[in-house]
């Protein structure tokens, strides 16, 4: 099997993430693809998470992620991701600091994404009985993300904060464009 076409939404918590994914798989699923959702990890992680997150936590997280990330990769040809490894590597920032062993490894995994897009803070996040409903927390993590994005150069499809109802198809047709076989131009 070639190798898979992987996207992840990436973004703060609350704001849609998980809705677009089903969103788009949902569509991708109608054109006849093959694929799979990798959901949110830290919903299962068995340590503290949000402002109370700890190096184990975050770590925990991470592993399990690139390990769900690999077997979907393994048996589908598109893998959809609600949020990549630097999403969850900056929860680890913002309590922890950088962690120098982890650096290379989130690294090194941001190359294997073929699409980035970043879904920005429209509203207060809601309470959901596990995330933090704090928004200074919220706008926290987006603003630390948009400066790891930027210092590792990640190429990243950013959603307009004003068309939430043209998300979707955005992401629909970048997807598409990037999943488009090659053709020569006819004379």
């Amino acid at each position: 099997m070639p190798r898979p076409f992987k996207l992840a939404f990436i973004g703060s918590h609350g704001v849609g993430k998980t809705t677009l994914c089903y969103g788009l798989a949902a569509r991708l699923k109608a054109r006849d693809m093959v694929l799979q959702l990798v959901e949110e990890v830290a919903r299962r992680c068995p340590l503290p998470i949000n402002r109370g997150t700890t190096v184990a936590a975050q770590s925990w997280i991470l592993h399990t992620q690139i390990a769900d990330e690999m077997v979907a990769a393994s048996r589908h040809h598109v893998v959809i991701c609600d949020r990549s490894v630097l999403d969850n590597y900056v929860y680890l920032l913002l309590a922890n600091g950088r962690q120098p062993m982890l650096e290379g490894l989130i690294d090194g995994w941001m190359k294997s994404y073929d699409l980035l897009v970043h879904v920005p803070i429209l509203d207060r996040p809601q309470a959901d009985g596990l995330r933090s409903t704090d928004p200074s927390f919220q706008r926290a993590v987006d603003e630390r993300l948009l400066e790891e994005i930027a210092r590792r150069d990640l190429d990243t499809l950013v959603l307009d904060g004003q068309g939430r109802k043209a998300w979707l198809d955005a992401v629909e047709a970048a997807v598409l464009d990037h999943l488009r076989p090659w053709q020569l131009e006819l004379l």
